[in-house]
């Protein structure tokens, strides 16, 4: 595990060899320190009680506790870490539950290095990556949902309903502090209000009730 400071990551992953790779994959970033490995959602929830990662990689398909349960489980914590999901699995029901529990990001185990550092650095802003070839069916999906988007907007100022679009665009609060002409303290205080407000527990959790409630259009490139 590296000795560096930065990002602390921890790798869950049934398959040893699987944990190794990431684990070096990743910790050879000089931001990102490996402080845990587990190999499944049970042992997961007890290293992270132990070394407080800052973000968690997990994978879905483990024994005892599968990946999406694990994600609960750690967002349940006092301290929890931001989970990105890893699978080697296409399946669209996945990523749907990955994100109602919790997840702020999902990937296949095929994506690119670079892939995995921007989604693991990504997440501590709670910046949403998902991989491309899942994110059209995905929003697609919630799109289907029934539309509520004028009760969305009853509960959100004009000023907040700015900010969950700037996020539903997957920008991270520097970007949206300069696009806003707004101090980064200030985005994180609105977006604390936006998820107070809708009951929700993380940034992606509110752009996907964005997409849901039609307030956000179904491209995810062009969100407004």
């Amino acid at each position: 595990m590296s000795g560096s400071p930065g990002l602390r990551l921890l790798v869950v992953d049934d398959e040893r060899l699987v944990r190794l790779g990431l684990s070096g994959i990743l910790s050879s970033a000089p931001d990102v320190e490996v402080v845990g490995e587990a190999a499944d959602g049970v042992e997961a929830v007890e290293v992270a009680r132990a070394t407080r990662p800052d973000v968690a990689l997990v994978d879905v398909r483990m024994p005892r506790c599968d990946g999406i349960e694990a994600t609960r489980r750690l967002r349940a914590l006092p301290s929890p870490p931001a989970v990105v999901v890893l699978t080697a699995f296409d399946l669209d029901r996945y990523v749907y539950e990955a994100v109602q529990a919790g997840a702020c990001g999902f990937l296949l185990k095929d994506a690119p290095e670079e892939r995995l550092l921007a989604a693991v650095r990504g997440a501590v802003e709670g910046v949403a990556l998902f991989d491309a070839r899942l994110t059209l069916r995905l929003v697609g999906r919630f799109a289907a949902r029934t539309r509520a988007g004028t009760e969305l907007r009853r509960r959100l100022t004009p000023r907040e309903e700015t900010l969950l679009l700037e996020l539903a665009s997957g920008s991270g609060n520097a970007a949206i502090a300069a696009r806003l002409d707004i101090t980064e303290a200030t985005v994180k205080t609105h977006v604390s209000h936006i998820l107070a407000k809708l009951g929700l527990q993380t940034r992606v959790q509110a752009v996907v009730l964005a997409y849901e409630s039609g307030l956000v259009g179904t491209d995810p490139r062009s969100p407004r």
